[in-house]
Parts: structure tokens; C-alpha cells; sequence
């Protein structure tokens, strides 16, 4: 992961945001929660998702189309995530597992594939919940 003072002021704001709660976000509520902060078009918030995620230092969660900030910081290393995603509560955690890698890296090289980088979205109920 590189420095936070290579950010940018919006990737900055938009880092922050994510950083400060285990919900996901979508492009839309970083943008909300971040007007007073200067943030006035969707375009200023996707650009710095966009670069935050190219860093590995934002996750975008297809299944549910929202963005969360990497709870590892050698997250960049791992070839395999597993996020699990709580119907209940919206919590996500974010677990890097190399016995699932290896398995998936199996399975791609059975059919010729190579694999570099995967994430699996799993929903279901936290343990709290």
C-alpha cells in the first residue's frame, strides 16, 4: 500500500468515510455524506473510488454495488478475499484465506486457466446477528 499523501484531496475524503465504519457504501452515500465536504458530483466520488480501488486500499462489492476500505494492509498479496456480508446488520469483514486460494487456483488450472486474483462475496448472518 502506498502513502496516504499521495491521495488526493476527494480520494482522501472518500478513504476517511470508508475507513470509519464496517457498513459498505455506495457511490452515492460517500457522495451524500461528503457535499459539506466539497464533494458536489458523482463524478468527483467515482474517480476517487476508482483509484482507491486500482491501490487495493477500497474493495468494490459487486453483489451489492457498494465499496468498503481494506481491513489488510498487505491485502495487495493475497490472491483470494472472502468477504462475508451481514443481511442483518450490513457489517462486512474481510478474511484472506490461502487454503481457498489454493483450492480455486486448482480449479482454474484444471480448466486451463491461471488464476491471479479472485474475491468471493459471501451473505448471510454475522455472529452477532
Amino acid at each position: 500500500m502506498t502513502e496516504t499523501s499521495d491521495l488526493t484531496r476527494n480520494q482522501s475524503l472518500v478513504l476517511d468515510k470508508l475507513s470509519k465504519t464496517d457498513q459498505p457504501m455506495s457511490a452515492y452515500t460517500l457522495l451524500d455524506e461528503l457535499r459539506g465536504d466539497g464533494l458536489k458530483a458523482p463524478l468527483q466520488v467515482y474517480r476517487a473510488l476508482d483509484k482507491l480501488v486500482a491501490q487495493g486500499r477500497v474493495h468494490r462489492l459487486d453483489s451489492i454495488s457498494a465499496f468498503v476500505a481494506c481491513q489488510h494492509p498487505d491485502c495487495q498479496s493475497h490472491s483470494a478475499t472472502v468477504f462475508m456480508i451481514c443481511e442483518k446488520c450490513g457489517k462486512v469483514s474481510e478474511k484472506a484465506d490461502a487454503a481457498v486460494a489454493k483450492v480455486l487456483a486448482g480449479v482454474a488450472k484444471i480448466e486451463g486457466f491461471v488464476m491471479e486474483r479472485t474475491s468471493i462475496e459471501i451473505r448471510g448472518s454475522c455472529g452477532k446477528c
